[in-house]
């Protein structure tokens, strides 16, 4: 009845879970993550424990083979569990209960270079490798590779019962919001008919309110960009000056408060320059107000 996809960038060492089920909340029950220590899944009739103690026992120096292994020791419930673990260097280990194989549809799980699918009432084999095939084929960040993989195993037959729910879950040192915190992506969609496809849509939303910029995005004021900022804050009451292509201080701290309200605000002190991919945001999202 559920799906997902663990996976760490070998460059960047993020660590992420993502997944899709036709239940309420997966978001709430399968991913759990340390930045530097691991990721776990745990599904089926899924033990939060093994996610929590499952990453202290690896951050402890446990492999994750013999993370699985002490898990199941005191867990009566174990032919009902499905859980994968990877740690920081991309080792892994999964494990699927008797139990799920004889539920309706296929249950396990494949490996592959740096991540693990897994998921249980599934169309068949294929909905696991090809998660597996599309993430070790991609060079696209690590959250963008496990959103891929998800829509791929969906593609191959996915969750028997259909789709509810999704969600997604990166860790990097770091890499949260304003660099104050580890959870780089964390987006949890409760229930939607097509939730894969929200959970994109968040994190086209979540880059902009929660990355910083790219250096390569930012561009300084021209005068033709002076006259076109100072008309998209004069419709949205942020200015009331002249609409010319002059550009100090005082419009700089105008337009710096409308990004603010706008939910970009990781991407305001740039030292004056501008993020082109915020204006692009703008152009779009005002264009389809007709306010722009």
């Amino acid at each position: 009845m559920t799906f997902s996809v663990i996976g760490r960038d070998r460059s960047s060492g993020d660590l992420g879970v993502a997944v899709q089920s036709k239940f309420p909340g997966v978001g709430g029950l399968v991913p759990y993550g340390r930045a530097d220590v691991g990721v776990v899944a745990t599904q089926a009739f899924g033990n939060p424990r093994h996610g929590s103690f499952g990453l202290t026992l690896l951050e402890c120096g446990a492999s994750p083979q013999q993370t699985v292994e002490i898990l199941l020791r005191g867990d009566s419930d174990s032919a009902k569990r499905q859980f994968a673990l990877l740690d920081h260097a991309g080792a892994g280990a999964s494990y699927t209960g008797a139990d799920l194989h004889e539920w309706e549809g296929w249950a396990g799980s494949a490996a592959g270079r740096d991540c693990i699918a897994l998921g249980n009432g599934l169309a068949g084999s294929r909905v696991a490798q090809s998660m597996v095939e599309t993430f070790e084929a991609s060079t696209a960040t690590l959250a963008e590779r496990l959103m891929a993989a998800l829509e791929s195993g969906q593609r191959a037959g996915g969750d028997l019962r259909g789709q509810q729910s999704a969600a997604l879950l990166v860790l990097r040192r770091g890499g949260g919001y304003g660099g104050l915190d580890d959870r780089h992506v964390v987006i949890s969609i409760y229930d939607h008919p097509r939730p894969i496809a929200e959970l994109q849509r968040c994190y086209r939303l979540h880059r902009l309110a929660y990355f910083p910029s790219d250096p390569a995005s930012l561009v300084p004021i021209t005068p033709e960009l002076a006259v076109e900022l100072k008309a998209l804050m004069a419709a949205q009451g942020f200015y009331s000056g002249e609409v010319d292509h002059r550009w100090d201080a005082a419009v700089q701290r105008r337009l710096d408060l409308f990004l603010g309200r706008e939910n970009y605000d990781n991407r305001i002190d740039n030292g004056g320059l501008l993020d082109l991919e915020v204006l692009a945001d703008l152009r779009l999202r005002y264009a389809e107000q007709g306010t722009l």
